[in-house]
């Protein structure tokens, strides 16, 4: 029996949220983000609410917009031109396959507060820090990701005071998604880190390393299955987006660090017979994030737009 310590994710947004309503009152600014909801899912349809919630304590001003899903392209370039808005996100799955990707790339780099199009995920996997030559844009990092970053660090397990690329050295993580939006951006973050990263899907079991001479992070396919990697692992991260899918506590190491990204429980309930820590879910860090995002490309906007 371990003492382990559940973890909420409100009490970590808190600190972020506030520190965003301090600098949109302090500064007398009101960002704009608009959402695009062009699907029935009801994960996405609940996002929309915490989104809209958020924002609207926190001083953003958020405009949802449901559209067909065959008049969302024009939707997101209307948005891309429009100097009001600041920050552009769509609620994933539309179609689900390649044009998805193709969507995301629509989204203007500047606009991007997800993170999901071409020129953030390649930074996120080419480990580049800034978006600009001068080093004054930071890169913006994919949500969920970045708010599985922050609550690895306020458990100290990401340790931020040391340098980049070994904030992580020495721990061993498994990721049970290989999602395009969260898993595999967060393998990536997690190995160039200095992380061993296993990365597990339906299909197989791959490690991500850090950085090669080609300045790409490395996937390796393996042989290895779940439940070989999961002892190993000193901190298990978990999207499985179903409630049948569950992580055996007797396979869990003994003071792991248990995190759930899945709107399910993908955790047995006696898990903190185990864990050191366990976090049951993380959408409120990931909205924190979203307005954190919103703001730097706020700042990014005005800041280009400067004679």
């Amino acid at each position: 029996m371990t003492n382990c310590k559940t973890i909420l994710a409100s009490k970590i947004a808190s600190s972020f949220r506030n520190h965003i309503k301090k600098t949109i009152s302090t500064r007398n600014i009101q960002p704009i983000l608009v959402g695009f909801l062009a699907n029935e899912d009801p994960a996405a349809r609940k996002y929309a609410e915490w989104t809209g919630r958020s924002c609207n304590e926190t001083g953003v001003r958020f405009n949802l917009i449901k559209v067909d899903k065959d008049a969302l392209e024009q939707n997101i370039i209307d948005a891309n031109m429009d100097k009001d808005v600041n920050g552009i996100m769509v609620y994933y799955p539309i179609f689900g396959n390649h044009l998805d990707l193709y969507l995301q790339n629509r989204v203007s780099p500047l606009k991007d507060v997800e993170g999901l199009g071409s020129v953030a995920v390649r930074n996120v996997y080419q480990n580049k820090r800034f978006m600009d030559d001068d080093k004054s844009m930071k890169s913006i990092i994919p949500c969920t990701p970045l708010a599985i970053i922050k609550i690895l660090e306020y458990i100290n397990q990401y340790k931020a005071s040391l340098p980049y690329g070994t904030r992580l050295k020495g721990q061993t993580i498994t990721i049970i998604n290989r999602s395009e939006i969260v898993g595999k951006p967060l393998a990536a973050i997690l190995a160039n880190e200095g992380a061993t990263v296993y990365s597990v899907d339906q299909s197989n079991v791959q490690t991500f390393t850090e950085l090669d001479l080609e300045n790409k992070c490395k996937t390796i396919d393996t042989d290895l299955r779940c439940f070989d990697v999961i002892p190993q692992s000193d901190i298990v991260i978990t999207g499985v987006p179903t409630p049948n899918f569950k992580v055996p506590t007797k396979l869990l190491k003994p003071g792991v660090v248990s995190i759930n990204f899945s709107t399910f429980a993908n955790f047995e309930p006696d898990v903190t017979s185990k864990a050191s820590h366990f976090v049951p879910s993380v959408g409120k860090v990931t909205v924190a994030m979203l307005e954190r995002n919103l703001l730097r490309l706020y700042d990014y906007q005005h800041q280009i737009m400067k004679p």
